[in-house]
């Protein structure tokens, strides 16, 4: 015995018919293509707790819109980068049929406009404001419901039509 490693070796019987022959190896099942609108989501969530900075769209600092842009890019979506910009992609989405992945757009109190990520539910993560950090609130608790302007769907279904 050498370094302190033991080798168990088997003996191994001689086939005697084709049907004793090893199987041949499997391949290992191809993995199913990532949902892009869960990949959104989940790169967003990862970054909770993110402070908050003005013009930031990457880890260590996110502004409303720079948290959209970091999280649909890590689904391998390109959208402008301003909240402005931003709320003319894709196609408008009615609030009561949001779903994961979605844009919300708001006027809220000092913000001329804020944007933030559907992430089921009432449920939206967004990077607030100065001194705040990247956080999930709901659209029914105060001020976003008052503030709510509309959705965007910036990620669509393979099924679902495109706008006319």
């Amino acid at each position: 015995m050498l370094g302190g490693c033991t080798t168990l070796q088997r003996a191994v019987p001689a086939p005697d018919s084709a049907a004793a022959l090893p199987a041949a190896p499997r391949s290992a099942p191809a993995a199913a293509p990532r949902d892009p609108k869960s990949l959104m989501v989940e790169s967003a969530i990862a970054m909770l707790g993110q402070p908050y900075r003005f013009g930031g769209a990457a880890p260590g600092g996110f502004d409303c819109s720079g948290l959209v842009v970091y999280a649909a890019g890590a689904a391998g979506i390109l959208l402008p980068r301003t909240a402005a910009e931003q709320l003319h992609a894709g196609v408008p989405v009615p609030r009561s049929q949001l779903e994961p992945g979605d844009l919300v757009f708001m006027r809220l109190k000092h913000k001329e406009l804020h944007v933030g990520i559907a992430i089921g539910g009432e449920r939206f993560i967004h990077a607030p404001a100065s001194g705040g950090h990247v956080r999930i609130d709901s659209l029914a608790a105060p001020p976003y419901p008052a503030g709510f302007l509309r959705a965007r769907r910036v990620i669509r279904d393979a099924d679902e039509p495109a706008e006319p």
